[in-house]
């Protein structure tokens, strides 16, 4: 159907290109400059540690160094699939394969929420930021969300996906490129939201994550599930709240990119494991180091990212979830939610 470049060879780049060959599309993976190891690896024995399971043929893997070759193809659209720190990285690198100051369509895996001067800002907008910047134009950037883990989506389970663009012709077309039998692909204009979501949600499946020591008396079996039903009903509501605050739209919380995806983030995974610790009545300085030494926990740097920001905009009668895990971060102390501020 078309030709896709995934720049990016990690878990989720690379089972991302799974729905794109099986719906026909020639797929070429560019690992960035720091995966040139593993993309030869990846080429000698098609084994991808991240996924746990060899990668399908169809999909070709290319050094960084191959950028431009590939770039020949004129492809449809361009995946990118770095690390939110590979933003400025991967917008100097588009602008090298550009031409005449125009790009293809974009479609971005990554998410990520920041503070830029006084305003917060998206990760799709500082994208957006740093091609017009360098003289792009004409930029057409569409973003994904939702609940859908890499290795179950590089074995084809099925998942439920959004695609959001704030032409919805584009999410549309886009939707027919990659849609297949398992990767089911829904589409919306709200990206604002659809951003919003996959963002803080880390931040809410901390709490979320953290109900089972929450109680006075340690619970066993699955007892604490009273109080995760009662924080995932509020936390809904605080991103409500917040994605509306970012022009996003409310129902856009209630779908794939924020209940889909907070439920599939809260039922396990980094975040959810450090709740669970902080809940437990740690601190998170003492969780990170003696429990989860070399773990990226998602929700804690966005708090260090935003955290701040946000308690400039709010306080914990309007979002109590969301600010007393920001000062239990920020201020490396115990957690105390203020139950009586929740909404009835």
């Amino acid at each position: 159907m078309g030709k896709i470049v995934i720049i990016g060879a990690g878990a989720m780049g690379t089972a991302f290109a799974y729905p794109c060959s099986d719906n026909k599309n020639d797929v070429n993976i560019v690992g960035t400059h720091l995966e040139d190891k593993a993309i030869e690896e990846l080429n000698k024995n098609r084994f991808h540690p991240g996924l746990n399971m060899e990668v399908m043929k169809s999909i070709k893997f290319f050094k960084h160094s191959s950028i431009k070759e590939v770039f020949k193809s004129k492809p449809d659209l361009i995946v990118i699939g770095v690390s939110s720190k590979g933003i400025d990285w991967i917008a100097k690198e588009l602008k090298k394969v550009s031409e005449n100051r125009k790009l293809p369509n974009l479609l971005m895996l990554t998410k990520g929420l920041s503070v830029n001067g006084k305003q917060y800002e998206l990760l799709v907008d500082k994208l957006e930021r740093l091609l017009s910047t360098k003289g792009i134009k004409n930029i057409n950037l569409s973003a994904v969300g939702g609940p859908c883990l890499a290795p179950g989506l590089a074995n084809r389970v099925h998942s439920g996906v959004v695609i959001a663009n704030k032409n919805l012709d584009t999410a549309k077309s886009l939707g027919k490129m990659l849609s297949t039998d398992y990767y089911h692909v829904s589409v919306s204009s709200d990206i604002n939201g659809v951003e919003v979501c996959a963002a803080i949600k880390n931040i809410f499946s901390m709490v979320i994550g953290a109900a089972s020591g929450l109680n006075k008396t340690k619970l066993q079996g699955n007892l604490y599930l009273n109080t995760s039903a009662a924080l995932v009903k509020q936390s809904v509501y605080e991103m409500e709240i917040f994605a509306e605050f970012l022009k996003g739209k409310k129902e856009t919380v209630k779908g794939l990119a924020g209940l889909g995806d907070l439920y599939v983030s809260a039922a396990g995974g980094r975040n959810s494991k450090m709740g669970a610790f902080i809940g437990e009545g740690m601190i998170f300085s003492e969780a990170k180091k003696n429990k989860m030494p070399n773990v990226t926990v998602e929700g804690a740097e966005l708090i260090f990212e935003i955290g701040k920001k946000v308690k400039e905009d709010f306080d914990d009668k309007k979002l109590p979830l969301m600010i007393a895990m920001i000062d239990a971060i920020l201020e490396d102390k115990k957690l105390d939610i203020k139950w009586r501020n929740f909404k009835s």
